[in-house]
C-alpha cells in the first residue's frame, strides 16, 4: 500500500473518529443530568463516581474529536478515541449480557428503554470500528491535511 493511500485512510479515520466524537460530546455537554443519568444506568460503577464521569465525558469527547480533526496529537488522541470505544464496548456488552434494557446514550438520551428497542449489536459493531480507526492512528498517526504535519514534519514511513 503506497503512502498516499496510507495517508488518505489516516485523514479519513481521524475525520470519521473526531467527527464522531465532537457530535457526541455536543449534545451531551449541555444536559449534564442527562449524561450523568446515562452513565449510571450501566450499573457499573459507584452512583457518585459514574455521575462525575458523565460529567466529564462529553468535554472529553470534545477535546479528543478537535485534536483529530486538526491532526494535532494525533497519535495520543487515536489511542485515546480507540480506548474510549473499548471501554464503550465493554460497557454495552456488559448491559446486554445482564440483560439491562438501556440506551447507550452515545450521543444523547440513555436510561431505560424497551427491551426491543435495544439496539447492542450496532452500537457494538460501530464502536468496534470507531476503535479501528484510532488504532490506525495509533499504528499510522501520519495523515493529509493534519497539524502534526506542518508543525512537526512528516515521519518516517509506517
Amino acid at each position: 500500500m503506497s503512502s498516499r493511500v496510507k495517508d488518505v485512510i489516516g485523514l479519513l479515520a481521524r475525520l470519521i473518529l473526531g467527527g464522531v466524537l465532537i457530535y457526541a460530546g455536543a449534545v451531551k455537554v449541555g444536559k449534564p443530568l442527562t449524561s450523568q443519568r446515562a452513565v449510571q444506568a450501566f450499573d457499573v460503577l459507584p452512583f457518585e463516581l459514574a455521575g462525575w464521569i458523565g460529567l466529564i465525558l462529553p468535554w472529553l469527547e470534545i477535546v479528543l474529536g478537535v485534536l483529530l480533526v486538526l491532526g494535532l496529537f494525533t497519535r495520543f488522541a487515536g489511542a485515546a478515541g480507540a480506548l474510549l470505544m473499548v471501554v464503550f464496548v465493554a460497557g454495552i456488552a456488559q448491559a446486554w449480557a445482564r440483560g439491562l434494557s438501556i440506551d447507550c446514550g452515545c450521543f444523547g438520551g440513555g436510561g431505560a428503554i424497551a427491551a426491543e428497542d435495544t439496539q447492542y449489536p450496532q452500537e457494538i459493531a460501530r464502536d468496534v470500528g470507531l476503535a479501528l480507526c484510532g488504532a490506525w492512528l495509533w499504528w499510522r498517526p501520519d495523515s493529509l491535511a493534519s497539524l502534526d504535519r506542518v508543525l512537526f514534519g512528516a515521519p518516517k514511513e509506517n
